[in-house]
């Protein structure tokens, strides 16, 4: 139904209410969602068959049960296939699920959502519930069927939703399954060897495409002062060319308005920051105007210091923030992108050389949960690169995996002998 008859519908509903470009609404709504599906289907029937070995004397096999109680689900707004997910993988594995949307996504989710009834998934398998953040949290994790929560949002929200399981702990039947994702900080690291045209393509379009609302979006890039001047320029020539406005009336565009007003003073909030400090300066863009949308064009910025809070802290919004280092102290800047930040989710590493990729992955290992070599930290494929990171991004579950399902259920083994025990005794005590 997704990939043919309600195609269309899917992907309108997530331009209309998420503010997507028509091909990030297809690489989402359908392309990324319809392979979960599949996939997850296919990883079940996988999980299925995977059986332990039976000998002579038994039979043994494995039931893969749900959970006892209901999964609560929670997703963000700038995926409507994390929604999809969020909601149809525990359910998919035998799961009752509570799923509430993001309040700025709720008309594709509710798409998906009838889709799912009308494919066939019994009534209140998924329960479709809009609403208040606080309030879903307090009652879903106050009830003694809680058994799990599978969430896509916020640290600060993630943080909350685990305290609140853990100060109910008593009242369940079981230790509930947490699986959070969280967003990240993500780098791309560009060595003297590297491609220019790579380098920059592959942050501009990171960087920037769904306006940097992507929990894998590069927000800090790393250059050598060998290379700077040259990838300066071909940043600043190609940045001219980026389009920003209503992508339902001209395809020309490369992303839209950012979400809401939250988001848009927050992003706002981080372009005075870059206007005002001495140790920044914006090379280009960061104009804000809300007058008739949350619009905010692509912000390029340099920063003397890497340790700035610009270079820290998550803003998912079209800020990209330029650290360049001298050449010669290219190994100390691995030391400091793996400690600059507590998030881990993704990164990339730009170099021809074996030996410094080699070098950049080894030392960059816990970084990032998805790492790319000469190729942007976004665009994650399901089954091709299983998403997400650790740190203080997430449980690293990896959705699109097929070790997730089994996240979401509770294995039982099953042993049955055909050779009944005839005494108590060892042999040897006879």
């Amino acid at each position: 139904m997704l990939s043919g008859p309600r195609r269309a519908e899917v992907l309108a509903k997530t331009m209309v209410g998420q503010g997507k470009t028509v091909i990030q609404a297809e690489i989402d709504a359908a392309a990324e969602l319809i392979d979960f599906f599949r996939f997850n289907a296919k990883y079940a029937v996988e999980l299925e068959n995977s059986q332990p070995l039976s000998v002579d004397v038994s039979t043994n096999s494995m039931v893969y049960r749900g959970l006892e109680g209901f999964v609560a689900a929670v997703s963000p707004f700038n995926f409507t296939a994390i929604g999809g997910n969020l909601a149809g993988a525990p359910a998919l594995m035998g799961n009752v699920v509570l799923w509430k949307p993001s309040d700025t996504a709720v008309l594709s989710s509710y798409a998906v959502y009838r889709i799912l009834l009308e494919a066939g998934l019994p009534p209140d398998v998924i329960q479709f519930v809009p609403a208040d953040g606080p309030v879903f949290g307090d009652a879903v994790t106050s009830s003694e069927h809680f058994c799990g929560l599978n969430f896509t949002g916020s640290v600060p929200t993630f943080k909350r939703l685990w305290k609140q399981v853990s100060e109910n702990l008593d009242r369940y039947r079981n230790f509930p399954r947490l699986a959070g994702e969280c967003g990240g900080k993500n780098f791309h690291l560009v060595h003297s060897s590297a491609d220019v045209s790579s380098v920059v393509n592959g942050t501009l379009r990171s960087a920037f495409e769904y306006g940097g609302q992507k929990c894998s979006a590069c927000s800090r890039l790393y250059a050598p002062d060998s290379l700077w001047p040259q990838i300066k320029a071909k940043l600043l020539e190609e940045h001219g060319k980026i389009k920003v406005g209503d992508p339902a009336q001209d395809f020309g565009t490369f992303f839209s308005a950012v979400i809401d007003d939250k988001s848009f003073a927050r992003i706002k909030k981080w372009i005075e920051h870059a206007k005002t400090s001495s140790n920044l300066t914006i090379l280009a863009g960061g104009g804000c105007d809300d007058s008739v949308g949350y619009f905010i064009e692509p912000c390029i910025v340099e920063s003397k210091d890497p340790k700035d809070p610009i270079m820290k802290e998550e803003i998912f919004g079209p800020v990209l923030t330029v650290y360049v280092y001298p050449e010669k102290r290219y190994k100390d800047i691995l030391e400091l992108i793996d400690t600059t930040t507590p998030y881990g989710l993704t990164g990339a590493v730009f170099a021809q050389e074996k030996s410094i990729i080699q070098e950049a992955r080894n030392r960059l290992r816990n970084a990032a949960g998805n790492f790319y070599i000469n190729d942007k930290s976004t665009g994650a494929v399901v089954a091709q690169q299983p998403f997400g990171g650790s740190r203080i991004s997430g449980t690293n579950d990896k959705p699109g995996g097929p070790h997730y399902v089994l996240r979401w259920t509770s294995p039982q083994a099953i042993k049955e002998t055909h050779v009944p025990l005839t005494d108590w005794r060892y042999a040897y005590m006879q």
